[in-house]
């Protein structure tokens, strides 16, 4: 069982930057392969960032290709995705989720095994 939470969320002005956190619990985080999802108002879930449980291998969501950057410590049982040069189009609740195995993809949402409660983005104009 892996329990996740997220942080980091609030409301920031377009072209501004916003660092979320995700925190695992249990001793097997170096096991699961993470990801970041979001869902804004009205639309589906969407993936948007995963990475491998070494860090090596890296995908992200053409939308956010350039602007967002995943990264974990395995030390810490902790992910992160920096979100820089934000849009209004980015507003949407952010996910942390996780997947038990070693390589990272554009993964399904249907794929994953464990989610977090989700943290709230605005981006205002």
């Amino acid at each position: 069982q892996v329990q996740l939470v997220e942080s980091g969320g609030g409301l920031v002005q377009a072209g501004g930057s916003r660092r979320l956190f995700c925190v695992a619990s249990g001793r097997t985080f170096d096991l699961y392969a993470m990801a970041w999802f979001r869902q804004a108002p009205g639309k589906e879930r969407e993936f948007v960032a995963s990475i491998s449980v070494t860090g090596v291998s890296i995908y992200y969501a053409d939308s956010v290709k350039g602007r967002f950057t995943i990264s974990r410590d395995n030390t810490k049982n902790t992910v992160a995705l920096q979100m820089n040069s934000l849009k209004p189009e980015d507003t949407a609740v952010y996910y942390c989720a996780a997947k038990r195995q070693t390589g990272a993809g554009t993964f399904s949402a249907v794929g994953m095994e464990y989610w977090g409660k989700g943290t709230l983005v605005t981006v205002s104009l």
